[in-house]
């Protein structure tokens, strides 16, 4: 539209002959301007300003409205990227074996589930309207170059590479200091997770200096490093808005003398109408170099989610599962080694062999790190074995849905491990169709129900984050609760009683008495009491069987479990 309206403005309107319609500028634009000269002559020169300005306002008035439209088809897509992305992410981390997290800072964690996948959402699917729009943009504005003057976008065909390659130097180890950013805020928000769990230690000890020097430096580093990364980032702009008008320049001047000498067709109203094409050309190539740093950012956050994606699941579901509806006989570990690493000096197993026959309460003794708790971890796949296998009613548990094999078992572990909701959704955790009237029953056989009542909303009282509200008895009780709930025929009890005083002992101790009751049980102890009525006493000693047998049995075998029980009972 320039061309016309410059020839109308300066009355260079010249006597057009109608040509053929086709895809070629050159065309258009006699046509129209065939049309616009007819309009001068019939209605005069305001007249056709008039309808040049008309025409302006519709096409940007059509521009703007499919661009919105692009935009707005675009943003369910973008955050729906986003979306599925955290819940592969969230449901990844729950397949993901039990050791893969003690490798991990829960902190980074958490940073690749919400930074990471936030950058991915602003560095890369920002990007994608430009990444889509733009190319094709910059190839429409050069085919119209090319129509009008083939010699000067020969020049800008030179130049606009030879630009392209010194932004692109500049973002170079863009996508290296983000990577080192993005690790430097998980480790930010591991230490932040850490000093909310353990306020306690910090404030006891008085290492509130400590703690601040440590968050500052990391801090520091991690504000130095964004320093760095945005100032780099930003300098895409200015830096392609520079090149471009240098290369415009240069255009200007070539295309300058070609009007000035009347070389080719190339008239005043032609070339202002190149160089406003040519300016439109460098927009989109500054929108593609400021996509090209975002999406470099961007892949840095992708490859850090992608260290999660990608993470091996070792305990595998079996690809054509055996059923397991009941269980009738009881468990078997046969010749059981394991180790965390390969290549670990020693293993945390070796050659385990024990029965323990359905109905029957096995426990398991030893010092600190003698396997205990590996052992048990076996049995509802949270590790599988090196060596050897582990077996329910004669069937190795490799060949049953991980579902499966879980649903036959309840676990009441040392630390409760309870969720910020009510007493009563703590309770039916994992069992949604629950009645209250179960619960309650639940509850009561925990030795729960009457601290429950006389909360403020009963069992729709919050328990706050981890069960903070409540003490350690009490929230022991309502992790037997839901123990008990579950109704399961194993039970897997990791010394359910240790971090307990006395009186809340006793109140635990009857819970899981009531709860053992005709149940398959392996019970991981420190403090022997709780265990000498057990079928079998299992002891443990750097992940070897040592000595084995009823409580009566070891004490008159005047081994290490009767050392053990000695020193505990004159303790």
């Amino acid at each position: 539209m320039i061309v016309p309206f410059l020839n109308v403005l300066f009355s260079q309107a010249r006597n057009y002959k109608m040509m053929p319609w086709s895809l070629s500028v050159n065309a258009l634009l006699n046509n129209l301007n065939y049309f616009l000269s007819d309009l001068v002559i019939r209605e005069g020169q305001i007249q056709a300003l008039l309808t040049i300005s008309i025409l302006v306002v519709i096409i940007m008035f059509l521009k703007n409205l499919t661009r919105y439209l692009g935009m707005y088809y675009i943003i369910p897509i973008r955050n729906g990227v986003v979306r599925d992305v955290r819940s592969m992410l969230y449901n990844k981390i729950l397949s993901l074996p039990i050791g893969y997290f003690t490798d991990e800072k829960k902190g980074d964690l958490i940073s690749r589930m919400t930074s990471d996948v936030q950058e991915v959402e602003y560095g890369i699917m920002n990007s994608l309207e430009a990444a889509f729009r733009e190319p094709l943009n910059i190839i429409i504005f050069l085919i119209t170059m090319f129509t009008m003057s083939v010699h000067l976008t020969i020049i800008v065909l030179i130049l606009l590479p030879i630009a392209a390659l010194l932004i692109g130097s500049v973002g170079k180890s863009l996508r290296t200091k983000s990577t080192l950013a993005m690790d430097k805020m998980g480790e930010l928000l591991s230490n932040i997770e850490e000093t909310l769990g353990g306020l306690r230690i910090i404030h006891a000890f008085t290492a509130e200096k400590n703690a601040t020097e440590k968050f500052g430096t990391l801090n520091k580093d991690h504000y130095k490093l964004q320093v760095k990364i945005n100032r780099r980032r930003d300098m895409a702009s200015p830096m392609s808005e520079f090149l471009g008008t240098v290369v415009m320049m240069v255009v200007m001047y070539l295309g300058g003398i070609i009007v000035i000498h009347n070389e080719g067709n190339l008239g005043p109203s032609e070339f202002i109408a190149y160089i406003a094409i040519f300016s439109q050309l460098l927009p989109p190539i500054k929108s593609l170099t400021t996509a090209f740093y975002n999406i470099q950012k961007g892949m840095a956050s992708s490859e850090r989610i992608y260290k999660i994606l990608d993470a091996e699941i070792k305990v595998k579901e079996p690809l054509n599962p055996k059923t397991l509806n009941t269980f009738e006989k009881g468990i078997e570990f046969k010749n059981v080694s394991f180790s965390y690493r390969k290549g670990d000096e020693g293993s945390v197993l070796k050659d385990i062999n024990l029965v323990v026959p359905k109905g029957k309460t096995i426990a398991l003794v030893g010092q600190s790190g003698s396997g205990k708790t590996t052992l048990a971890d076996m049995l509802p796949r949270y590790y599988d074995p090196d060596n050897g296998e582990v077996l329910m009613d004669g069937i190795n548990i490799r060949e049953f849905r991980i579902h499966d094999v879980r649903t036959q078992m309840g676990v009441v572990t040392q630390e409760s491990i309870l969720f910020n909701d009510t007493v009563f959704n703590n309770i039916a955790f994992g069992m949604p169709d629950m009645k209250e009237e179960e619960v309650i029953n639940a509850a009561k056989v925990a030795n729960a129900h009457e601290f429950i009542i006389a909360m403020p909303q009963g069992y729709q009282t919050p328990i706050g984050d981890r069960g903070g509200k409540l003490s350690g008895g009490q929230r022991q009780r309502l992790s037997i609760a839901r123990a008990v709930l579950k109704n399961p025929p194993i039970l897997i009890l990791d010394e359910a009683t240790s971090a307990l005083d006395t009186e809340s002992e006793r109140l635990v101790q009857d819970a899981l008495t009531n709860l053992m009751r005709q149940r398959t049980t392996l019970v991981i102890a420190h403090r022997l009491s709780t265990i000498i009525h057990a079928d079998e006493i299992i002891v443990l000693q750097k992940g070897k069987i040592v000595e084995r047998g009823t409580h009566n049995d070891l004490l008159a075998q005047a081994g290490y479990y009767k050392k053990l029980y000695e020193l505990q009972s004159f303790a």
